[in-house]
């Protein structure tokens, strides 16, 4: 995950918006419904390629398959691991608590309910390969259908945090042998997209969301801190097999349009972050609660060798950003990054991270991705 430091490249940040078609057979999946295999492979095919090709439009340097056949960036994973069945209620996160009627009417969503959570019932092994490889092969057909010329091509998968974060454990004794057993399953997918010759893209937001959680929330920071060590652990043991340079990593405050005032700062977090057996690390910078954390790079600079992705782009509202606003937030982030830093541009997050919970407008986020091809181009001449 590294480049000659002399361009500002584009990329996104996984999911992208899915057709009412496959939206609808993706409902249909989540409530028990037998779905026609021939109707399904069709559908998540033709969404395959018509967002590779819309990448190819707007000009993105670094693509990805927009997570079509996925229900959500973490709950696909129901669907790939042995163990896991029915579903709980869970409390909502703690900035949301002190506005729940807000939060009751946010965070809705036709397809799934974010209410409640899958429950891992038995011990969790990795049982999706044929689904995996399926997703990977419809990609690569899809970029030699289109011929589709890319700097890069990526595939996403979920952290082992993020699988214990969102999945309520019911059978194991430990935490700790909850997230190692995660780890060791979700290794699986990971070399399968490595070997695939693809970069992995690691899903990862609690590593900067933990505190937000309501069993962390009233925690001291140096205990959040060391959950997140913990984290960082477990995902250098699943990621053991596959080389740094073909991983980047996503995290975030969460994908949601919500208060955000318990976030932990950045420059708290980033040291540990850098434990990470990773070369390229995408973080939000577009978010109106976070701009100014682009200083916490100038604090604690990348490790050698990796590339930064800073989200530039708002993926919560419909207001297209301006190409010289994208341009001064990558310059900022640049200004602070030392001289040699790689910079990759970006949108804080996906636009699909969960189905049917489109908090953009299909056609406003590709206007945003053209806008951010746009505000990179007036980055790189005026840093270039």
């Amino acid at each position: 995950m590294t480049q000659d430091a002399d361009e500002i490249l584009t990329t996104h940040i996984g999911s992208l918006p899915r057709p009412p078609e496959l939206l609808d057979l993706l409902k249909r999946r989540e409530e028990g419904e037998e779905v026609d295999r021939a109707e399904w492979e069709r559908a998540t095919s033709e969404a395959t390629r018509t967002v590779v090709e819309r990448q190819e439009e707007v000009g993105l340097d670094l693509a990805n398959n927009g997570e079509q056949s996925r229900v959500s960036f973490n709950w696909y994973v129901k669907n790939r691991l042995s163990g896991i069945e029915g579903t709980r209620e869970q409390e909502l996160w703690a900035d949301l608590q002190e506005y729940p009627e807000y939060a009751s009417e946010t965070f809705r969503t036709d397809v799934i309910d974010l209410a409640v959570q899958p429950v891992v019932q038995d011990r969790i092994e990795y049982t999706g390969h044929e689904e995996a490889r399926d997703e990977i092969a419809e990609f690569q057909t899809a970029l030699d259908d289109t011929g589709a010329d890319f700097e890069g091509a990526f595939m996403t998968s979920a952290s082992p945090s993020v699988v214990t974060a969102t999945h309520v454990n019911e059978h194991y004794d430990s935490y700790e042998e909850y997230l190692f057993d995660a780890a060791d399953a979700m290794q699986e997918e990971y070399e399968l997209i490595a070997d695939a010759g693809l970069t992995l893209q690691i899903d990862a937001p609690e590593l900067l969301t933990t505190a937000q959680t309501a069993a962390m929330a009233d925690e001291p920071l140096e205990k959040v801190k060391g959950v997140t060590e913990l984290h960082v652990e477990a995902l250098n043991e699943a990621l053991s097999n596959v080389p740094a340079e073909q991983v980047r990593l996503h995290t975030c405050w969460g994908s949601y349009e919500g208060p955000g005032h318990l976030d932990v700062d950045l420059a708290e977090m980033l040291p540990v972050i850098y434990e990470a057996d990773i070369t390229g690390l995408s973080v939000e910078q577009a978010n109106p609660r976070h701009q100014h954390e682009y200083r916490a790079f100038a604090e604690h600079p990348l490790p050698d060798g990796w590339t930064l992705i800073p989200g530039v782009v708002d993926v919560k509202t419909n207001i297209i950003d301006h190409p010289e606003t994208i341009a001064d937030r990558i310059e900022r982030v640049a200004d602070a990054a030392a001289d040699d830093t790689p910079i990759v541009a970006a949108p804080d997050c996906g636009f699909g991270t969960q189905a049917g919970l489109g908090m953009v407008s299909p056609e406003l986020a590709w206007a945003k991705l053209e806008a951010l091809v746009e505000g990179a181009e007036i980055a790189s001449d005026r840093l270039y």
